[in-house]
């Protein structure tokens, strides 16, 4: 049986040998110098292509996240002048209380309770215009900002 094996490697090493002597050789072949210069100028290529876009990604990232910051901002800012809107109702409503119980007769409850009524009803009016002002300017400006944020980092990766 140790035959049959020694006789199946040498069969084996007999028709690779072609392959050996061949990477022997390509051991001892000298690579010219353009073919070097070649890699090495492909290699540098690639290392500054990954770090412009290494860059582009951080200016994404930068702009997704002052979008995101101002937005936060915004937020914040809607939730104040909402809380800031129910104190202010919430102020009125017990005005109009006060003034009520203040009237010494029914014409009089009436007339109070009408002329708080119009009030309310020009403040509501005026929030809804203001706020449809506001969001108007927020959407615009948002749309602009996120336009000029990434035409900055389109043209300096371009």
């Amino acid at each position: 049986m140790t035959t049959e094996t020694q006789n199946v490697l040498d069969s084996v090493k007999e028709a690779f040998a072609p392959m050996t002597e061949a990477f022997k050789n390509l051991q001892n072949l000298d690579v010219p110098e353009a073919t070097r210069e070649f890699v090495k100028k492909t290699a540098n290529t690639a290392k500054e292509r990954a770090a412009d876009a290494y860059a582009g990604s951080e200016k994404v990232t930068a702009a997704i996240e002052t979008a995101v910051a101002d937005s936060v901002s915004e937020a914040a800012k809607i939730s104040r002048n909402i809380q800031q809107a129910l104190y202010q109702d919430a102020e009125a409503f017990f005005a109009g209380i006060d003034k009520l119980a203040s009237a010494k007769s029914i014409s009089e409850a009436v007339q109070i309770q009408s002329e708080l009524a119009r009030a309310r009803g020009e403040v509501f009016i005026n929030r809804a215009k203001s706020t449809t002002e506001y969001f108007g300017k927020l959407v615009a400006n948002g749309a602009k900002n996120a336009q000029d944020n990434f035409s900055k980092v389109y043209n300096k990766t371009a």
